[in-house]
C-alpha cells in the first residue's frame, strides 16, 4: 500500500488536485498500519519475555534512526536536483519574460533558500531587486516587475527544477517499500518464543 501512495504522489503535478493526495496519503496510512503492527508483534513475539524490554527499544531507536535517515536522504536529493537544475530554469523564464538581465543575480539564489522561501511562501526577487541598480531595474517593465514579484511567478519557477527531484525521491520511497514488503513475506510461519520454549521443555518429556 505505501508502494502505491509513493507511486501516486511521484505522478502529482506541483499544483495538485487534494483529492489525489488523500487518496495518496491513506493508502500510505493504511500500508504502515498493516505493515507496522504484525512486524513490530512478530518481533516482539520471537524474544523471552524478560528480554522484550531491550527488543522494544532497539526497535524504537531504529525506527527513529530510519525517520531521521530518510529525511537526509530525501533533502540531499531534493536539494542536489534543484542546484542542478534551477540556474537553467531560471534562465529559461526570465527569459520568457523579458527579463534575461536579471539572470546573474537571480541565479545566486541558493537553492536551500529558494527551496525554503517557497515552502514559507516568501518571494525573494523583490527583496534582491532592491539591491540591484535602478538603471538596471528600470529597463524592466512595470508588468515583468510584478510578475516577478508577485506570489506565482518564483513557486512556478522553482517547481520546474524541485518536482523531478521530488519525484526520484518518491520512486525511491517505493521502491523500499516494495523491498520491506518482499522482505516482512519471507519472515515465515507465526512464531512465539514461548510456545517454541514449551515444545522442548524436558519436563514433558519434550512432547
Amino acid at each position: 500500500m505505501n508502494t502505491i501512495g509513493f507511486l501516486i504522489l511521484a505522478t502529482l503535478s506541483y499544483n495538485f488536485n487534494y483529492l489525489e493526495f488523500a487518496l495518496a496519503l491513506f493508502f500510505m496510512g493504511l500500508g504502515s498500519g498493516m505493515f507496522g503492527s504484525p512486524n513490530s508483534a512478530s518481533i516482539m513475539n520471537s524474544v523471552p519475555p524478560q528480554e522484550r524490554g531491550i527488543a522494544s527499544g532497539m526497535l524504537t531507536t531504529i525506527m527513529n534512526t530510519a525517520f531521521t535517515a530518510s529525511m537526509a536522504i530525501f533533502f540531499t536529493i531534493v536539494i542536489v536536483g534543484i542546484t542542478q537544475r534551477f540556474p537553467d530554469a531560471l534562465a529559461s523564464f526570465l527569459a520568457n519574460i523579458g527579463a534575461a538581465q536579471l539572470t546573474p543575480v537571480l541565479s545566486n539564489i541558493p537553492p536551500t533558500g529558494a527551496l525554503f522561501s517557497a515552502f514559507l511562501g516568501y518571494n525573494p526577487v523583490e527583496t534582491i531587486l532592491s539591491s540591484v541598480p535602478s538603471s538596471v531595474v528600470s529597463q524592466i517593465p512595470a508588468s515583468t516587475l510584478t510578475t516577478l514579484t508577485g506570489t506565482s511567478w518564483f513557486p512556478s519557477t522553482l517547481a520546474e527544477a524541485f518536482m523531478p527531484s521530488l519525484r526520484v525521491s518518491f520512486y525511491i520511497g517505493a521502491l523500499f517499500c516494495a523491498m520491506a514488503a518482499i522482505l516482512s513475506a519471507m519472515r515465515g510461519d507465526k512464531y512465539i518464543h514461548e510456545l517454541e520454549v514449551i515444545k522442548i521443555s524436558p519436563d514433558d518429556g519434550g512432547q
